[in-house]
């Protein structure tokens, strides 16, 4: 017994000693420490993800704001407020207004408090009047004056500004590009009643109405010698006969190529005046309902689209439309019917789609045409508005009332473009056919129009998922299967760590590789890649067949679970053969040329760059994360379920269907979802694998661009609080929603999997 006691004796060990407290009370500080730590950092990424969150709502909720207006001043007109005004403008610092009255003089004065910088009396003839006025595109600044002799005086006012001592100095003037000189346009003695002015660096073009039927065009072209700076004027003179008497407006466009005329019966007589010499009426609409008159018409900034309002308050945007037939029409686009007043005046933005109207009960509408939005609709005078201007920049506005007050006003209208129609919804642009979903957030021409449609972006992004998806689920899942419940040990440790090392790869190397050697190849060999899709396969269960055929003891030499192994050189041959029959296919059935022929006869346009090569690249970057979790998954499910299910009978497929998978079920949905997110979420491989349009369309062989992508592309060029910007951070929020809702959904169905298979 002491021998045996001597022997226990060294294993015991003191738990209440000195150094076992220390150490017990240490391990304890560790421990609770280590949980402190572990709930912070969860709690410091749920806070990361709410701060992401509030910072994305922060920059887009703006664009979401109305419009806000603020009263800077009231005056009466300057000058002699005995004259009529006949027109209005305001420079680019909205400091400076101009006011042209009917004696013929251009009022320059400062428009926060009406007081009088410059008076310039025009040059008109001696003992003539001013019968009408007219102003071509506002970037111009060219204004037209159309007399009772019939003659025309053409002139720009323009705005110098100098720094003198640091102090900003706007110097107004009035310049005479084809001289001080009024143009004779109509008969002597039959005053100019409507007149409608165009100009470029290059040519003028007025049109002009007097007392008959028909319309004078006159066009002035500007060629300067290349030997010395002289100018010459070349003159041309056309006549348009008219089929009404009743006119009320003329509009001539920015290109100088069609020609409104507007009647007081309501109708819009659109006509083609390219060229000059022989004008010809196109079409003649009906632009308001009988019993209602039109009481303005104004052209959109650009020159394509034209306002018309009518005596009911109510606006429509009306613009030429291409048919089958290549021939345009004036259609109707828009109505906006929030004011109920005679309009009196509209006044379009220089560089927007939108504009702002007034009426005879003193209210304002600010309009923007492409969102179909009424931005503000505020009453700022007890009288009736007889006319306004805005600046340059939208930024303020001059309203002169039937009593002629003036009435001064900052305009806050950063982003009247955005609303949920031309987000989400079928927008119908200027020069389109139809209403489409299109985004195109610049341009280089002057008159664009900003298409910020997310839909299509959002369409892309589901549809690389879709196929990356197709691509990467089956593989992914299948081989996870195998590899954690039929493959060796041994072959298992080689085959996990090589996917999971793939995880590791950059998705821009995946990118590169797929737009400058995946894309090429799958156009050079297309029959070949459909045909692998079916050939291998195929060839992989013929070589199953072929394994049960051989004898057991060749068999029993391939050690348990090794047996994958040999399909690697069945696959390799299946793919070779693929390709190496794919010229022969080609030639023999499509001509040579697969992607010619789905064009020629199939109608499906082929790009090189498309969601078939798209599908592979992203399908390759999504796999090693499903495969990982889901193999995790299936690899932990409990041996006394599998030994159980064989023990009663049921074969290693049956076990595999019947519980394995049910028991991980939880787990590979996770992985499954986990890879959509990632896929969702891709950015590189998207940018350079795919042509990056912003088309919708389903077809594999065509490109589309995704939302992530499209982010990565756009944000480096954009203004910061810009539209665009805003828009951008947008597509971010509308990412971050979906993968949010993905998640919240994927761990609802997860928590509810693993309780309904829990009792396994």
């Amino acid at each position: 017994m002491n021998t045996d006691e001597n022997l226990i004796e060294p294993l015991r060990h003191d738990f209440n000693s000195p150094a076992s407290l220390k150490y017990r009370k240490w391990r304890h500080v560790k421990d609770v420490a280590t949980r402190y730590l572990m709930a912070l950092g969860g709690v410091s990424v749920i806070i990361a993800i709410v701060l992401i969150a509030f910072y994305l709502l922060y920059v887009v909720i703006p664009m979401f704001k109305s419009a806000e207006i603020e009263h800077i001043a009231a005056y009466s007109v300057p000058g002699d407020s005995n004259t009529e005004t006949l027109y209005y403008a305001m420079e680019e610092q909205r400091e400076v207004g101009l006011r042209i009255n009917d004696l013929g003089q251009a009022i320059f004065f400062n428009t926060s408090d009406g007081e009088i910088r410059d008076i310039v009396t025009l040059p008109l003839p001696p003992d003539t009047s001013i019968s009408t006025i007219a102003n071509g595109d506002l970037t111009q600044r060219m204004i037209g004056l159309g007399l009772s002799d019939g003659s025309v005086l053409f002139f720009q006012h323009n705005y110098k500004v100098t720094f003198p001592d640091d102090v900003r100095l706007i110097t107004p003037g009035i310049y005479y590009p084809f001289g001080a000189q009024a143009i004779q346009v109509n008969q002597a003695g039959d005053p100019v009643k409507h007149l409608s002015v165009q100009y470029d660096s290059e040519q003028a073009t007025l049109t002009a109405h007097g007392s008959d039927t028909s319309v004078r065009i006159v066009n002035l072209l500007k060629e300067e010698s290349m030997l010395s700076d002289e100018v010459e004027i070349t003159r041309e003179d056309s006549e348009l006969k008219l089929d009404t008497a009743g006119v009320v407006g003329l509009r001539l466009d920015v290109e100088q190529r069609e020609l409104y005329v507007a009647d007081q019966s309501g109708n819009i007589y659109y006509y083609d005046v390219t060229n000059k010499s022989a004008p010809h009426l196109i079409q003649k609409v009906k632009a308001v309902k009988d019993g209602i008159n039109i009481t303005a018409i104004e052209f959109l900034a650009g020159g394509i689209s034209i306002l018309v309002g009518d005596s009911n308050g109510k606006i429509t945007q009306w613009f030429p439309v291409r048919d089958d037939e290549n021939n345009y029409t004036l259609q109707k686009i828009r109505t906006f019917e929030e004011q109920t007043t005679p309009i009196t005046a509209i006044a379009p933005e220089y560089a927007r789609k939108g504009f702002v109207a007034v009426d005879k009960r003193g209210e304002m509408g600010i309009y923007h045409t492409t969102a179909h939005r009424t931005v503000l609709l505020e009453q700022v005078d007890e009288h009736a508005l007889n006319s306004i201007v805005l600046s340059p920049r939208a930024n303020a506005a001059l309203i002169e009332n039937d009593k002629k007050q003036i009435q001064f006003w900052h305009l806050h209208n950063e982003h009247p473009e955005i609303s949920w129609q031309s987000i989400w919804g079928k927008v119908w642009y200027e020069s389109r056919d139809q209403p489409e979903y299109i985004w195109q957030s610049s341009s280089a021409s002057s008159d664009f129009e900003p298409k910020f449609s997310l839909t299509p972006l959002a369409y892309g992004t589901f549809k690389a998922a879709f196929y990356a998806m197709l691509f990467a689920v089956p593989l992914a899942i299948l081989g996870a299967m195998f590899t954690a419940y039929f493959m060796a040990p041994k072959m298992r440790q080689i085959v996990k760590p090589t996917i999971e090392i793939m995880e590791a790869l950059p998705t821009v190397i995946l990118g590169f590789l797929a737009g400058l050697w995946l894309a090429p190849f799958v156009e050079l060999h297309l029959p070949g890649m459909f045909i692998m899709l079916f050939l291998v396969p195929l060839s992989v269960l013929l070589a199953a067949a072929a394994w049960e055929c051989i004898p057991d003891h060749i068999k029993h030499r391939v050690p348990e679970g090794w047996e994958a192994a040999l399909l690697i050189p069945v696959i390799i041959l299946a793919v070779t053969i693929s390709i190496q029959i794919s010229f022969p296919i080609e030639s023999l059935f499509f001509g040579g040329n697969l992607p010619l022929w789905l064009s020629r006869e199939m109608g499906i346009t082929y790009d090189q760059r498309n969601s078939l090569v798209v599908g592979f690249a992203m399908g390759f970057a999504v796999i090693p994360t499903i495969f990982s979790i889901s193999e995790d998954a299936i690899y932990s499910v409990p041996k006394h379920l599998t030994t159980g299910s064989l023990a009663l009978g049921a074969t290693s497929w049956q076990t595999m269907v019947r519980v394995v998978l049910l028991t991980a079920s939880p787990g590979i949905f996770s992985a499954i979802m986990i890879g959509l997110g990632r896929a969702v979420g891709e950015t590189m491989i998207v940018v350079m694998a795919t042509g990056n349009t912003a088309i919708m369309d389903m077809s594999i062989f065509e490109g589309f661009r995704a939302m992530s992508a499209n982010i990565a592309v756009e944000m480096p060029e954009t203004e910061v609080n810009s539209t665009h910007y805003r828009i951008l951070f947008l597509g971010a929020l509308v990412l971050f929603a979906v993968t949010f809702f993905f998640n919240t959904i994927a761990e609802v169905v997860r928590q509810r999997l693993r309780t309904k298979y829990s009792s396994l």
